[in-house]
């Protein structure tokens, strides 16, 4: 008799069980405690569709401008306001196809950092060096030897196969005390550990 009354409660209570599981693995975090996810970085140009063909215009053997970039911040589907601990950007912009020195490093074509965490985006064609809004332009193709100032130098593969050019974007909890003519290297070490979001946009490219 006893048997018969504690069966049903224990399978009652195994269903429990199983409902709070599956009610926290789809709870935000997994049900592991770490809370609800914050917003993510996005980033959309108009110059070209993410992973299609960059035009001559921002080109190096072309016009050489940079293109125009906004900044979006998403809650899954939804637009969302950027974190309150957003200090600045940064970018990274290379050809991952073009290998140098025999080594794994690709080629660094621009980068630029401090661009100030209340832009939603970029405008196109910066200019060199340090700007007006305390973005500083870093190390890259036109800064090669250390005598020039920083500026976007585009994409510039020779006939045959695409290369493949990204633009790494980052967003950072501070701003970062470096000279413009820093290394890569370096700028990377600077942003480790500050990253609350990042987001990539692709271009391809090969001279006709």
């Amino acid at each position: 008799m006893i048997k018969k009354v504690l069966l049903p409660t224990a399978l009652a209570a195994i269903a429990a069980m199983s409902t709070v599981a599956v009610v926290l693995a789809q709870a935000p975090g997994g049900g592991k405690g770490k809370g609800p996810a914050g917003p993510v970085l996005t980033v959309t140009s108009n110059a070209w569709s993410d992973g299609g063909e960059v035009p001559m215009h921002h080109a190096g053997r072309g016009d050489n401008k940079s293109p125009a970039f906004e900044f979006h911040w998403m809650m899954g589907t939804m637009p969302a306001s950027a974190p309150d601990a957003l200090k600045s950007y940064a970018v990274i912009f290379h050809d991952i196809e073009n290998a140098t020195a025999k080594g794994t490093t690709d080629t660094l074509h621009w980068s630029a950092f401090n661009i100030p965490g209340t832009a939603t985006g970029l405008p196109e064609g910066l200019g060199p060096g340090d700007l007006p809004d305390g973005t500083r332009n870093g190390p890259g193709i036109a800064s090669r030897g250390g005598t020039n100032p920083g500026a976007y130098f585009g994409p510039g593969a020779g006939p045959g196969p695409f290369h493949h050019y990204v633009f790494e974007f980052y967003a950072l909890d501070t701003k970062l005390d470096l000279p413009a003519n820093t290394t890569r290297e370096d700028l990377l070490k600077a942003m480790d550990g500050h990253v609350i979001g990042k987001a990539a946009y692709v271009g391809r490219f090969h001279a006709q």
